[in-house]
Order: C-alpha cells, then sequence, then structure tokens
C-alpha cells in the first residue's frame, strides 16, 4: 500500500477540519448576505423624558401648527404624493423605532426642509427646485428622517425641561407625563421653534445615518453632502434658514465619503426617474410664495402677523453706524439709542417698552475678570452675568462656534420671560466677539418667542454686516 500524501494527513487533523469549516462559512457568508458585514451607523441615545406615544403626539400637533401657519400643498397635490411616495421609500430603510412617517411640501421659495418628533416632514418647494437630481432630493429626506430617528427634537426639549426644573422633583412634576409638563413650560415644537435647531453633533449624526439610508435605497450617498456644500456656497450673502437650523459639522463631503467606505461598494445608483423630472417641470410653472409673504398670509396659532415695520424684507434700504469698536448695518425704519463711545440698543418704533427692548438688538461690551480666559470661557461668564439681572433666563444647549466675515464669535440662545410682558416668554440670541483687549463685544437679539421666526433673517442680515475695529 502506497504510503498517504504528508499533507493530506494534516487536512484530516480536527484543528484544520476546524478552519477549513470556518473559512468555507465565511466564503458562503460574504457571497450571500454581505451587507451583515458592512458598518454601520446605529442610532444615537440621550437623555430624553418623553415617551414614544407622547412623541408621536407632540409631532401632530406641531404638524398641525405648522400647516396653519404655513401655505403647505395638499396631500392631492401631485409634487406631495411624489414626495411623500419618495420619503416613504427612504424612511422604509431607516433603522430604530418605526415612527409614522408623512411627508409635504411647503409652497415656498426659500431652500429648507425640517422634521418634527415622531415623523412629520416638510420640504420647501424652493429645495425641490434647487436640487440637480434625485439623489440630492433624496439626500435632504434621508437627512430629515435622521434627525427623527435621533429624537433629537425631544431630546433637545428634554434638556430645557431639566435646565428650568431641578432634577430631583422632576419625577413627581412629571406625572402627567412630558407633554403635558412641556406645554405648561411654554414648550412647542411648531414653526422657528429654537427645539427644531441642530447642534452640528446633531447635524454630524443625520449626515452619516442619512448617508446609510440613502445608499440602502440605491442613491449615492455623496449627492447629499453635494447639495448642503451647493446651497452654503451660493448663499454667501445671505444665509437661508436651513444652513441657519443645520449648520455645517465641518468636513461635511470628507465624512459621508469616509462612511460610504465602510459599505460594499456600488458601481451603479440610481438615476432620476420620470416623477422627478414631472416634479421639476411643474415647479417650472408654479409660483411658490416668498417667505415674508407666507409668514404674513399663514399668522395662526403662535407666529403673529409682522408688519413692514417690525420685521423689514432684506431688500430695505439700511443704515450704517459706525462705532468706536464696530461698524454695523440695520433696517432704516429703526431707531438707534445711544452713540460712537457708549452701549447701543437698536430697535424697530414698537421695540422698546419703557427701557427695555421687546423686540431689537442690544449692543455692548464684556470685560471678564480674567482677560486670558478663552472665548468660550468668557462667554460663560457673561452668561453668569446677564443671568444675574434675569434669573427666569435659560440657555438653550450648549452654544456653538461660529465665524463672522472671518472673524471667531461665540453663539448661544436662551430663553426666559420677558420683564416688561406678564407671561410672555422672551427668546434672546447671543452672540461675542472677542476684542483686541480681551473685552468682549456682544450683541444680543431679543424677540418674543412666538415672533422670534419673523425677525431672525433681519437680526441675521445685522450680524452678518458687523465689522470690528
Amino acid at each position: 500500500m502506497s504510503q498517504v500524501p504528508r499533507f493530506k494527513r494534516k487536512l484530516r487533523t480536527p484543528e484544520h477540519a476546524t478552519i477549513i469549516r470556518a473559512m468555507a462559512l465565511l466564503l458562503i457568508f460574504t457571497q450571500v448576505s454581505p451587507q451583515l458585514l458592512q458598518a454601520r451607523v446605529e442610532p444615537t441615545h440621550g437623555f430624553n423624558m418623553f415617551s414614544t406615544q407622547e412623541e408621536i403626539q407632540a409631532g401632530k400637533q406641531a404638524a398641525e401648527q405648522v400647516s396653519r401657519q404655513m401655505p403647505v400643498l395638499p396631500e392631492s397635490d401631485p409634487l406631495s404624493r411624489y414626495v411623500e411616495r419618495l420619503g416613504n421609500e427612504l424612511a422604509s430603510h431607516a433603522p430604530g423605532e418605526s415612527w409614522p412617517y408623512t411627508f409635504h411640501v411647503v409652497n415656498q421659495n426659500e431652500i429648507n426642509a425640517f422634521a418634527l418628533p415622531g415623523g412629520p416632514v416638510f420640504v420647501n418647494l424652493g429645495t425641490i427646485r434647487a436640487a440637480e437630481n434625485e439623489a440630492q432630493l433624496a439626500g435632504v429626506l434621508a437627512h430629515e428622517i435622521s434627525h427623527v430617528v435621533q429624537r433629537h427634537g425631544t431630546r433637545n426639549a428634554s434638556k430645557q425641561m431639566a435646565a428650568q426644573l431641578p432634577l430631583a422633583i422632576l419625577g413627581g412634576v412629571l406625572g402627567g407625563g412630558a407633554l403635558a409638563e412641556a406645554a405648561q413650560m411654554g414648550l412647542n415644537f411648531g414653526v422657528g421653534s429654537y427645539l427644531l435647531k441642530n447642534s452640528r453633533q446633531s447635524e454630524s449624526e443625520a449626515d452619516l445615518l442619512g448617508a446609510d439610508i440613502m445608499y440602502d435605497t440605491g442613491y449615492d450617498p455623496h449627492q447629499m453632502a453635494a447639495f448642503f456644500d451647493k446651497i452654503e456656497q451660493q448663499s454667501r450673502s445671505h444665509q437661508p434658514q436651513f444652513l441657519s437650523d443645520h449648520p455645517d459639522p465641518g468636513n461635511r463631503a470628507q465624512a459621508v465619503s469616509q462612511e460610504v467606505a465602510t459599505l460594499p461598494r456600488k458601481t451603479f445608483y440610481r438615476s432620476d426617474s420620470p416623477e422627478f423630472l414631472e416634479a421639476k417641470n411643474e415647479i417650472d410653472g408654479m409660483h411658490s410664495r416668498p417667505e415674508e409673504d407666507a409668514e404674513r398670509r399663514y399668522s395662526g396659532g403662535g407666529i403673529p402677523e409682522v408688519s413692514s415695520r417690525s420685521a423689514p424684507r432684506s431688500n430695505d434700504r439700511l443704515n450704517s453706524f459706525q462705532h468706536t469698536d464696530y461698524a454695523i448695518s440695520y433696517p432704516n425704519d429703526w431707531k438707534l439709542f445711544g452713540d460712537q463711545y457708549s452701549a447701543t440698543t437698536i430697535a424697530p418704533q414698537d421695540g422698546l417698552v419703557g427701557n427695555a427692548v421687546v423686540h431689537g438688538v442690544m449692543i455692548s461690551s464684556y470685560q471678564p475678570e480674567n482677560p486670558n480666559r478663552s472665548l468660550d470661557e468668557a462667554t460663560q461668564d457673561l452668561l453668569s452675568s446677564l443671568r444675574q439681572s434675569n434669573p427666569d433666563l435659560r440657555q438653550v444647549g450648549t452654544g456653538e462656534n461660529i465665524r463672522i466675515s472671518g472673524v471667531a464669535a461665540r453663539s448661544a440662545d436662551l430663553i426666559g420671560v420677558s420683564p416688561q410682558q406678564a407671561g410672555q416668554r422672551e427668546r434672546d440670541w447671543l452672540v461675542a466677539f472677542r476684542q483686541r483687549d480681551g473685552s468682549l463685544l456682544y450683541l444680543v437679539f431679543v424677540a418674543p418667542d412666538n415672533q422670534f421666526a419673523s425677525y431672525h433673517p433681519v437680526f441675521e442680515q445685522m450680524l452678518e454686516s458687523v465689522r470690528l475695529k
């Protein structure tokens, strides 16, 4: 009998047999189910007082408010049906909770989109018009779906509620539920709500999860980043509301590319559908309402009608003011109080009640005790000082670093009770700059909480005009 070859004897050992079986299983696993091997972005979890049902109810209530305030196209409109179909297809690939998603089109020129808690998603007509292909529109919808998945809105609300109530008594206060308590505290998710303003961290999370949703639906995820970059480059002079509520987390295209690199390579992505081309043609024949007209026409449920005197359009003629520390432009029908050497207040005719600003902007300087502290630390000192004069003032979120005309600044949103209007909630937007002597130049934009969205474009226009000296 011939001798069995040595290599065959080795293959018959238990150790080698185990290795061969493992390799065979891995080969089958890779060929049959490659999607099970790919890296995936998992939904993040954070402090949240809202139950699933409360979140769904909050979204429904907010969606009803949006429909009263904004020119939402009817569900029977062909554009609405197209966006609903596209949105539902993307949502079917969303991980986590099976939220009752709905998708709506707002008849406005402004490039904007937003998601409410529990599933309602709204996209402006101007966004569809600006999209160069269906993948870019799908990217916007996937991004908004991701905000729903991550529960960013109710997580923001929970942080605000915790800031206003000591944690020790939250359990007793919330006996009726988080949604009821939020209503008592005046918190809502309606149009212009600061609860829907996303942080850069939230934007980064929505980008990466949205990229996965696009990939699974068959769209090129790079088109999402391409669309955001496009509207940012085209909006240097006037930042659209979308970029205000969805700040660039930085290196957006690079982050999306890195996420796509973790997924199995695709050589083919979906192209434009006939429905998308029909939608683009239909939009070309429509007359969408400008943002300011829509605000005046749809003014129920919390955003009252605002006259052109109180909230001028961005193309109104501006006055220029030269302070010894800065220059700023402001609407020509607003009044300036102060001079080039003092603290300054700029407000419309009805913006002052007594000696307090109801809507307008206050500009002053602050000298921290330690001039070597960072901009962030010095701004926190300033916020503490402001809260001493108004104990009801609470910061929303942690603030963020921004740049105005290439100069570093620190931004923070605050909410409180108006000192001049009983029962009226006031929203303040603080922006601080570092000056050469180590002090801070700061601006506080003030408006009633339910009117802030109407004033926001004017506030942004004024802030973009600031030049330090």
